[in-house]
C-alpha cells in the first residue's frame, strides 16, 4: 500500500483521518509536559550569566531544591516527547514511505528521550555533586574540583546540543507527514516544524557556544511551539470522526439519503 492510498487531503472530509483519541492523548502529553516543563522551571536559580562558572557554581550550590526541580523538568520533557511519538502513530500511516517515515521519527524521537534523560541526570545530579564538591573543597583542591565541575558542564551541555539535534529532526519529520497527508491539522504540522527547526538552531548554539544568551530565543520559540500545537489538536481532536468513520460516498444509498435534491427511489 502506498502513501496515496491512505492518504487524506485536509478538508475534502474523506478517507482516512488520525485517530481521535490518540490524537486527544497527544495533545494531553504535548500541553502537559510544557505547562509542567515550564512551571518547575520557575524555582531553578537564574539572573547569572550561565557561561560564567565560578558565579554560576556558586549560585548552584546554594540551591536547595535542585534535585526536585530537575526531576520535574525531566518528567515534563519526557511527557513532551512521548507526545509527539503518540501523534506519529496517531496518524495511522502504514505501507511504503509513509510506515519508513513512522519508524525513523519514532527511533529518533526514543533517542531524543535517552539523551533527555541522559541530560537532566548529569545537570540534576552529577553536577550538583561536583559544584558541592568544589564549594566544599579546601584551598588545595579547588582548582581540581573546579575543572572536574567543568567537565561536568561540557558534557551536559554536548548532551543538551545532540539532543536538540535529534529532537529538532523528529518534530520537523513529523510536521512533513502531518503537512503531506493532511491528517491531522496542518496549521499544527507547520507549528511543530517551526519548534524543530527552533531546535536545531539551540542545539548548535549549545554545541558551539555553550549556554550562551543567544540560545534563549530559539529554545523558548521551540518550546512555546509545543503548547500551541497542542491546544490546536486538542481543539482538532473533539471534531475528527471516529477512527475508520468516512463521510458517505457520493452516489451511496447514505449519501442520497443526506441530499434532499436527490431523486427519489422506486419502491
Amino acid at each position: 500500500m502506498s502513501i496515496a492510498d491512505t492518504t487524506q487531503i485536509s478538508g475534502t472530509g474523506t478517507g482516512p483521518r488520525a485517530d481521535r483519541k490518540l490524537l486527544r492523548l497527544s495533545a494531553i502529553l504535548l500541553g502537559g509536559g510544557f505547562i509542567l516543563f515550564a512551571v518547575v522551571n520557575l524555582f531553578h536559580p537564574s539572573g547569572v550569566d550561565q557561561n560564567n562558572h565560578p558565579a554560576v557554581f556558586a549560585q548552584y550550590a546554594q540551591s536547595a531544591t535542585w534535585t526536585p526541580v530537575h526531576l520535574g523538568a525531566f518528567v515534563g520533557f519526557a511527557a513532551v516527547i512521548a507526545g509527539l511519538l503518540v501523534l506519529f502513530y496517531a496518524l495511522r500511516l502504514e505501507g511504503g514511505m509513509a510506515e519508513l517515515a513512522v519508524s525513523v521519527g519514532s527511533v529518533s524521537a526514543g533517542v531524543a528521550l535517552a539523551l533527555t534523560a541522559t541530560r537532566f541526570a548529569v545537570d540534576g545530579v552529577v553536577l550538583k555533586r561536583a559544584v558541592d564538591a568544589w564549594v566544599a573543597a579546601p584551598d588545595s583542591e579547588k582548582a581540581a574540583r573546579f575543572a572536574s565541575a567543568e567537565t561536568v558542564r561540557w558534557l551536559e551541555e554536548a548532551t543538551t546540543s545532540y539532543q536538540g539535534f535529534v529532537l529538532g529532526f523528529a518534530l520537523i519529520l513529523l510536521a512533513a507527514l502531518i503537512v503531506w497527508t493532511g491528517r491531522a491539522p496542518k496549521p499544527a504540522g507547520y507549528i511543530l516544524g517551526l519548534s524543530g527547526a527552533a531546535n536545531l538552531v539551540a542545539g548548535w548554539i549549545v554545541g558551539a557556544s555553550g549556554l550562551a544568551p543567544q540560545g534563549a530565543i530559539p529554545t523558548y520559540v521551540g518550546q512555546i511551539c509545543w503548547l500551541i500545537a497542542a491546544v490546536w489538536l486538542l481543539i482538532s481532536a473533539w471534531r475528527v470522526p471516529q477512527s475508520g468513520q468516512t463521510a458517505p460516498r457520493s452516489g451511496s444509498p447514505a449519501a442520497r439519503r443526506n441530499d434532499p435534491g436527490a431523486p427519489a427511489r422506486s419502491q
